[in-house]
């Protein structure tokens, strides 16, 4: 059964929204420079509102970070309980094991069917050190989040050794066609539940009901 996150969040009514949609992630953006980011204070007063709404369990939180020092990281997610942090970077297996939380990390390359060998192989290494690695779509000077696709004929067949996460390009309208397609373990969407630029509930929920049916 795939799993589902919804990235990028940062207001209290799509949080809940999140959570009724039994999301089975949500997640917060930490990246410098991101349209999305929260500063540490805003996404634990964030995180807080919703706890106080509604109660413990829900969706596990992800914090979303690129490149940036370790001990900042471990930092917010002592603030605001995170339990996932999804590296967007460059960082090293040896950067992943001093973080306080599992990690998720991304791969933004130029995923092609050439380098499906050496996509494979560095997934494996992922796996290696228990972190989960997730495929996005490489775009020139972003780190992640581009609301693009790549060819998923070029991860064809990894669900049968290894889970992941899929992202890049994910929609309402594509993510059960992309589930049947690769089988992801999980899929992550952001830009492909908004309306210009904000979150958009009624996608939201539309995009769970896709993941729901195939369940």
């Amino acid at each position: 059964m795939t799993k589902f996150k919804i990235c990028g969040l940062t207001d209290l009514n799509n949080a809940k929204t999140v959570r009724g949609a039994n999301a089975d992630f949500m997640g917060f953006v930490f990246v410098p420079g991101s349209k999305r980011k929260l500063d540490m204070d805003s996404a634990k007063n964030l995180i807080e509102s919703y706890r106080h709404s509604t109660g413990s369990g829900g969706p596990a939180l992800v914090g979303l970070f690129a490149d940036q020092p370790i001990d900042y990281v471990n930092e917010v997610i002592g603030q605001c309980t995170l339990e996932y942090v999804q590296l967007c970077g460059q960082e090293s297996p040896e950067y992943w094991g001093k973080i306080n939380s599992k990690v998720i990390k991304s791969l933004s390359a130029d995923i092609s069917i050439d380098n499906h060998l050496k996509l494979l192989n560095d997934s494996q290494k992922i796996l290696d050190y228990d972190a989960i690695p997730l495929y996005d779509k490489f775009e020139k000077g972003q780190l992640g989040g581009t609301g693009k696709s790549f060819d998923w004929t070029s991860i064809e067949g990894f669900s049968d050794s290894l889970d992941f996460i899929l992202a890049g390009g994910l929609n309402p309208e594509n993510v059960g066609n992309a589930i049947k397609k690769v089988k992801p373990w999980c899929v992550d969407v952001s830009t492909g539940v908004e309306t210009e630029g904000r979150k958009d509930p009624n996608k939201i929920l539309k995009f769970s009901e896709e993941i729901q049916v195939l369940r």
